[in-house]
């Protein structure tokens, strides 16, 4: 499954399901409502540190392409590791410097 690393994407695999993350802000928005997070840096901290609520609520909210729900239903502890580096991947991307978004924009223009 290919991945747009300009635009903040991250690959996850959950044992034979493929995944793509991207923090989008719509998709942040809704994790931290979901997670009744505050502030930015405590939904950084619920994501990055594997906490079972929002590892469940990322893959479901922040997955942009591939079956969430068939990753939810074979989510085990083991794929926790690999789910903060996805997060953490994604998340990143908002504080990188701008040089990504004009790779972004021109790749939506053709």
């Amino acid at each position: 499954m290919s991945v747009n690393g300009a635009r903040g994407e991250a690959s996850l695999k959950i044992d034979d399901v493929e995944l793509v993350i991207a923090a989008t802000m719509s998709g942040l928005a809704a994790v931290s409502t979901r997670l009744e997070c505050k502030s930015f840096q405590e939904l950084f901290m619920r994501l990055s540190g594997v906490e079972a609520a929002a590892v469940l609520a990322g893959i479901e909210l922040l997955t942009i392409k591939g079956d969430r729900l068939a990753a939810i239903q074979k989510l085990k502890l083991k794929h926790f590791k690999d789910c903060a580096a996805a997060f953490n991947t994604a998340l990143a991307h908002h504080f990188d410097g701008d040089e990504g978004n004009a790779e972004a924009v021109d790749e939506t223009a053709n």
